[in-house]
């Protein structure tokens, strides 16, 4: 009776660690996809300088689509809106500046905060909770006006 319920015990920690072992390893394909996906969506923006029209959309959108990045769910936080159901964008304004006492109230120039999301997709915990912590964000470089 010893030896069958050892051999239970050491396969349960097997498929234990095969478990563990995979989840792992898709969390990190899905982390790449989403890193690369926010540096794509940033070199864009800096390419059309900010001004990102239809043909700035498709080639995001077709980079999506190339490397197989597609989010179950993207929730903003406030202030940030949605785009294609991808990524989400703000625009943060650079007015003002203070030299020798002299307070500038204008536009210096702008800059894009991105959001991209993991997609991280456990049926339990993805009902129950509202995981906004497997985001990515950054910064594009201040375009100038």
């Amino acid at each position: 009776m010893r030896d069958s319920l050892g051999g239970a015990v050491n396969i349960i920690i097997i498929v234990v660690f095969i478990v563990i072992a995979l989840g792992y390893m898709a969390f990190n394909v899905n982390y790449t996809k989403a890193f690369r996906m926010k540096n794509k969506i940033i070199s864009v923006y800096e390419d059309y300088n900010g001004s990102c029209d239809d043909q700035c959309r498709n080639e995001i959108k077709s980079y999506a689509d190339q490397i197989g990045y597609k989010p179950d769910t993207l929730n903003c936080p406030g202030g940030y809106s949605k785009k294609n159901g991808l990524y989400c964008v703000l625009k943060v304004s650079i007015n003002g500046s203070q030299e020798s006492g002299i307070v500038r109230d204008r536009d210096l120039g702008h800059y894009y905060k991105i959001i991209t999301k993991i997609n991280v997709s456990i049926p339990i915990i993805d009902n129950t909770l509202d995981l906004n912590v497997f985001q990515i964000s950054g910064d594009t470089k201040t375009m100038y006006n």
